[in-house]
């Protein structure tokens, strides 16, 4: 009986509105979550009977419309370890199930994946969100610097300490004068360099390079340091252009000989780096520190040009002393880099950014997380920025794809379908009964 079609057809109405009136009130609450993204309303008719002589009263159903691809609004923070994506992709993150008895944080094996990028440090040094899932990064070898791309797991600070380096190397980039004083032949008087070199536990040293002026382009550097008992380390003739006997050109060094001491020196060989070597020992066994000076036959490093005064450029050395954990930043590539307050610095992992072909078919958890389906393709974690995943704003954070403006008019649709509909019952039964009435 049509009446009674109708009345189905108008109680699925009522339950198709209802479904939509709770998206609504849903994306409504989450205004202002961090990382949501809301569910729109689809409408689908479902037929009985319809042909060219006939149509039944069918029915309607509300299907969900995930907008997971709609962009929110990226704000920035003043927090350096919240993370924004501006484009496509998600983080991926990790549900901690419970502490083990040695209070190690275990996680489920299930990948979550989620744009609420509001990231911050917990007690025991993992990167979690305000929803308390724990941010994944690639490692990255603490030695080699080399990212581990096969590996994919929760991001933890461990490395608090930063173990000093012993110096190794020493550059020296100076110009000596090639003017003598007035009056003189040479310069007598040494022209002196200072540097601090660190030994294997971090302790700073001082070391001084003394140049005296045998003859014109050549010239003799001596090695000290007062952390020593005697003081001096060694010595070795240095000279330039055509006093050295090599074809180099003017003011550049031509050999390096002659040496004293710990000090040592390959000599000349055409277009090699002009170096020389010592080895101390200040306490924490023997330390060859290689002294680079430049190359031979090129104008770089240490030359001897017009001038009666010594020009320093650059003195520096490759160790450092002991470091602690001074800040942890994020960078536009996804790296987690750790700064130390001796100046060092170290990436411990790279964030990626994970695709998937179909995002608007993943699977709501909660905390603003996903999981894949079938229908949503396979994940493929990126780099930022590359292969079509979007790119990291770092000290941002995405707002709520909700527009409350656009959801308040289709509230107001909602409810006036919603009134149609129970109209529609109404009348129904208003029918119903008449028809009934009949019989009487």
């Amino acid at each position: 009986m049509s009446i009674y079609g109708a009345l189905n057809t108008a109680i699925s109405g009522l339950t198709a509105q209802a479904s939509a009136f709770a998206n609504i009130s849903d994306n409504v609450a989450n205004a202002q979550t961090v990382g949501f993204k809301r569910v729109d309303t689809s409408f689908v008719d479902f037929l009985t009977t319809s042909s060219n002589i006939v149509n039944d009263p069918g029915a309607v159903v509300a299907r969900p419309d995930y907008a997971n691809t709609v962009q929110g609004t990226i704000t920035q923070t003043d927090k350096p370890l919240n993370m924004a994506i501006a484009g496509q992709g998600f983080f991926t993150v990790s549900e901690p199930i419970g502490n083990v008895t040695s209070g190690v944080t275990t996680f489920s094996p299930q990948p979550f994946y989620t744009r609420a990028g509001d990231f911050a440090t917990n007690k025991e040094g993992y990167l979690v969100n305000s929803a308390g899932l724990y941010l994944n990064g690639w490692p990255v070898d603490p030695t080699t610097g080399a990212v581990n791309q096969n590996v994919l797991q929760p991001i933890q600070v461990t490395q608090t300490v930063f173990n000093p380096v012993a110096t190794s190397s020493v550059q020296l980039n100076a110009n000596l004068p090639a003017t003598p004083a007035a009056g003189t032949a040479t310069l007598a008087a040494p022209l002196s360099s200072a540097i601090n070199v660190y030994d294997a536990l971090g302790t700073v040293h001082p070391v001084s390079l003394d140049w005296v002026q045998n003859a014109p382009g050549d010239w003799t550097v001596n090695i000290a340091s007062s952390s020593l008992t005697p003081a001096a380390i060694g010595s070795a003739e240095v000279t330039f252009g055509a006093a050295s006997g090599n074809p180099v050109p003017a003011g550049t060094i031509g050999q390096i000989f002659n040496t004293t001491g710990a000090v040592s020196a390959a000599g000349y060989a055409p277009g090699t780096s002009a170096d020389m070597a010592f080895t101390v020992d200040f306490g924490s066994g023997p330390q060859t520190i290689d002294l680079g000076m430049g190359t031979y036959g090129v104008a770089n490093g240490v030359t001897q040009y017009a001038g009666t005064t010594y020009s320093l450029a650059g003195l520096t050395q490759n160790g450092v002393p002991p470091g602690s954990f001074s800040s942890l930043i994020t960078q536009a590539d996804g790296s987690i880099i750790v700064n130390y307050n001796n100046g060092q610095s170290r990436t411990i992992a790279q964030v990626p950014i994970t695709t998937f072909n179909a995002a608007d078919q993943l699977q709501r958890q909660n905390g603003q997380a996903f999981t894949a389906t079938l229908n949503s393709g396979n994940p493929i974690a990126e780099i930022a920025n590359t292969n079509g995943a979007g790119t990291i704003v770092v000290s941002s954070t995405e707002g709520s794809n909700v527009d409350i403006a656009s959801e308040f008019s289709q509230l107001i649709v909602a409810q006036q379908a919603y009134s149609a509909n129970a109209k529609m019952v109404t009348t129904a039964n208003q029918l119903l009964t008449t028809t009934i009435d009949m019989k009487q």
